[in-house]
């Protein structure tokens, strides 16, 4: 499925919490940052959530939630987060619907093999349910200050 581009209304979801389930219509009149990562409790992934997580007050002052999502189930995420003290919701697309209808779950390349994951990717849903912002193929390094910023400036 195509990604939605700035603009586009936000596809909806609902997807399993670690204790109930975590719906898009949860945020509305908020702005969301909704930021998709391969997997649990790998390098890049350990640190980009923990990132989010250092920054979790700054956008609380912002108006802004933060939610990862991969396809880990939430009980991995739920070991995930105690493991790193993580401060963020994270949702469970174990159907894989939601990384389908962002248009994330992807062909990759590693090492000559071909295979299908996640593209690490970052939406930014404005207070309207409106795609305000799109990074793709994400550089952890500095991506969670970066993200601060835009919904520090986004109305």
């Amino acid at each position: 499925m195509p990604q939605p581009q700035p603009g586009d209304l936000a596809p909806d979801f609902t997807i399993a919490g670690e204790t109930a389930p975590i719906a898009l219509g949860d945020f509305a009149g908020r702005k969301l940052v909704l930021y998709f990562y391969p997997k649990d409790d790998t390098p890049g992934c350990t640190t980009e959530s923990k990132d989010f997580s250092a920054h979790a007050a700054d956008f609380a002052a912002a108006d802004a939630l933060v939610l990862g999502i991969s396809r880990d189930t939430a009980a991995k995420h739920a070991k995930f987060r105690a493991k790193h003290d993580l401060t963020i919701a994270l949702g469970a697309d174990t159907d894989g619907a939601v990384t389908d209808s962002y248009g994330v779950w992807i062909e990759k390349s590693l090492y000559g093999r071909k295979y299908l994951g996640i593209e690490r990717a970052t939406f930014l849903i404005g207070r309207d349910g409106r795609i305000a912002r799109v990074w793709n193929k994400v550089k952890v390094a500095s991506h969670a200050a970066e993200v601060l910023a835009a919904a520090q400036n986004l109305a």
